[in-house]
């Protein structure tokens, strides 16, 4: 029989809220929640390592197998599941899982010209779970964060990513980090920016290819811009001259594909 938890003073709920709001506890634990019974599945595929499952059995209809997961799986009261989770229609299920380390070394490609997304100094969580989404859209073979800001883990990252931060092959480091792991590996760089640019349709995006994008009010460091093989940009025709970093960087990826797919 499953232990069933009807107060939010329980100790588990307790700390499951605060690895809601503590990027630090997250951190320190190696924990995190996973909201969602698609966010789930896909970090089961993922191989994630889950640590506890809460189900609301007044909500949950789905035919995810719970008991079937390795890992120990509570029942929760429907006051505390709307305690603790932030949206109603995420199937009844909320998770602790504990977080990965998301080095560059553990990146391993499946071909010899991978196509890999880098974002340096992402801070809004919508903007990195809209490059997640695309990225995954695009089936990349790897999402690199340069200088993160914001905890990879954070819930509304994981919640505007709809999942994808699970489906991705995801690594962070340092701008210097990044640049000396492409180069080691024969990585083209192509930076986006405006300053000494060609457009992007102009490009030879079959040969291995990093695709690095900065963000909309900060651009890219100079050292993407001295180290890139190429500087690329999006040509536009109205009065502005950037676009949101997630729309730059789905534009840009799909040109990739499009010329990938031609070859």
């Amino acid at each position: 029989m499953r232990k069933h938890i009807t107060s939010i003073s329980n100790p588990l709920i307790k700390h499951l809220l605060l690895l809601q709001k503590k990027s630090k506890l997250r951190k320190s634990c190696n924990e995190f929640v996973i909201e969602g019974v698609q966010e789930l599945k896909y970090a089961n595929e993922a191989e994630y390592t889950l640590k506890q499952v809460l189900v609301c059995p007044d909500i949950f209809e789905d035919d995810i197998q719970l008991d079937a997961l390795s890992c120990e799986v509570l029942e929760i009261s429907k006051v505390v599941f709307e305690k603790i989770a932030y949206r109603s229609s995420t199937g009844g299920v909320i998770a602790i899982a504990f977080s990965k380390k998301l080095t560059l070394d553990k990146l391993k490609f499946d071909t010899n010209s991978p196509l890999i997304l880098v974002a340096e100094a992402p801070e809004k969580p919508g903007n990195i779970g809209a490059l997640l989404r695309t990225c995954d859209a695009a089936h990349l073979d790897a999402v690199i964060i340069a200088n993160p800001k914001t905890d990879l883990y954070n819930p509304n990252i994981i919640r505007s990513s709809v999942g994808t931060i699970f489906t991705n092959s995801i690594a962070t480091g340092t701008t210097s980090e990044i640049i000396d792991y492409l180069k080691t590996n024969n990585i083209h760089i192509f930076a986006a920016a405006l300053q000494d640019s060609n457009s992007y349709l102009e490009e030879n995006f079959t040969v291995p290819t990093a695709i690095v994008v900065g963000t909309e009010h900060e651009g890219l460091s100079e050292n993407w811009r001295v180290q890139a093989h190429k500087i690329v940009k999006i040509p536009m025709d109205g009065k502005v001259d950037s676009l949101n970093v997630s729309v730059s960087a789905a534009i840009l990826i799909f040109e990739a594909k499009r010329q990938r797919l031609s070859v």
